[in-house]
């Protein structure tokens, strides 16, 4: 298979795989995947190897960090996947009604789940950049598909599948606090099996990674706002090219992100084309979606409050994140989350004021990657914001 470099995903790469991808096998799926493109009027599918296996590797970010994969592991699980797929309306209930129920089986298998497929033709490897999703391999439109073995499923998912009347925010939230990873919980929206029945519908998965994220963030910051602040604390690491420096601020609750591509003078997804991309959050939340970091602001988000609950400390999170050239195969939004992960591991290094963590700041980046973070510090919204925010008395 062709090496394809980050700058390389730009445009759409077609790569001839007639050779090494079977038009018809047997396989082992371990997810679904709902396309964006064209909603409500999708490319729905299941993603699956050319081989029976249980192997959870082909989808467990968790996995991945604790295992230390490397970014070209990852890639090459990933890319062995095929997507089978057909062209489908979310409101039509009877068209492909049994492929329909073949991938909300994969989506709710707690386990891969053995399928045989049948393709219309030889799958086609189709790269373009998907900053969010997880890639996967060639795509192919469905002919046939079956499961060839019973399906297990987690008694907690059956459960909360099978209430009709009980929301899927609380369903995400109550799933989560029992220990299913954010891409189980991913499947279990996307394919639309969760929440009050009239509204359960499939939702783009790229759509639903976020709404996970953001979620279960969202409850996690309402019970950190009532602990009491913390110190003024510095984390910095990360993974597969992502690195991130965290500073907690003694304050209520407020965060903030700024992305930087360290071997690009703009960034990307900068509404400005500056070199950095940035959205925030005061105490009372954000009302519409972070358009510049996008999903992974919501990612980053969740493993902050996450380490908050942990401390049961309030702070205030200015969140930097370097993006580097080993980073050169987008790998989907769960980088942002594991490689926060990764940095809050680290050990904490504490300061008796503000002034001094934005000394550390300013220095550690320096040294690590030769870029001057004052334009950051100058910026930010949440340091402005400070000077006048109110103490948790007011509150």
């Amino acid at each position: 298979m062709k090496r394809v470099k980050f700058k390389d995903i730009e445009q759409p790469v077609k790569i001839k795989t007639k050779k090494f991808f079977k038009q018809n096998f047997f396989g082992s799926a371990p997810a679904p995947f709902i396309g964006r493109y064209g909603y409500p009027n999708i490319n729905i599918g299941i993603l699956s190897p050319q081989l029976i296996t249980n192997n959870e590797a082909y989808s467990s970010p968790k996995l991945w960090s604790k295992e230390n994969y490397k970014i070209h592991e990852i890639a090459n699980l990933r890319y062995s996947l095929v997507n089978s797929r057909t062209k489908w309306h979310i409101k039509d209930l009877k068209r492909n009604k049994r492929f329909i129920e073949v991938v909300q089986e994969v989506g709710l298998a707690k386990t891969n789940a053995e399928v045989e497929v049948g393709l219309k033709k030889a799958p086609t490897l189709n790269l373009k950049s998907e900053k969010e999703i997880i890639p996967w391999g060639p795509a192919s439109q469905i002919n046939k598909a079956r499961i060839t073995s019973n399906v297990k499923v987690d008694q907690k998912v059956e459960k909360l599948t099978s209430d009709t009347d009980l929301k899927a925010n609380k369903a995400i939230t109550q799933l989560y606090n029992k220990g299913l990873e954010e891409q189980q919980l991913t499947k279990l929206i996307s394919v639309g099996t969760l929440g009050i029945g009239k509204n359960r519908k499939m939702v783009p998965t790229r759509w639903s990674i976020t709404a996970v994220d953001d979620t279960i963030g969202k409850q996690l910051i309402k019970e950190v706002k009532d602990y009491n602040l913390g110190d003024y604390t510095a984390y910095f690491g990360g993974g597969w090219g992502n690195y991130y420096l965290l500073l907690f601020f003694p304050e209520v609750w407020s965060y903030e992100l700024f992305e930087t591509y360290l071997y690009s003078e703009k960034n990307p997804w900068s509404k400005k084309g500056l070199m950095y991309s940035t959205d925030f959050e005061n105490y009372n939340g954000r009302k519409s979606y972070a358009e510049e970091t996008a999903g992974g602001y919501y990612a980053c988000r969740l493993s902050v409050i996450e380490k908050m609950k942990k401390l049961k400390k309030q702070h205030s999170c200015l969140a930097l994140r370097f993006i580097t050239s080993e980073y050169n195969i987008p790998l989907g939004v769960w980088t942002c989350r594991e490689a926060t992960r990764k940095s809050l591991q680290a050990t904490p290094i504490n300061f008796a004021s503000k002034a001094l963590l934005l000394r550390y700041a300013q220095l550690i980046i320096k040294k690590k990657f030769g870029v001057e973070i004052s334009q950051f510090i100058s910026q930010s919204k949440l340091l402005k914001e400070q000077k006048q925010q109110k103490k948790m008395s007011d509150f």
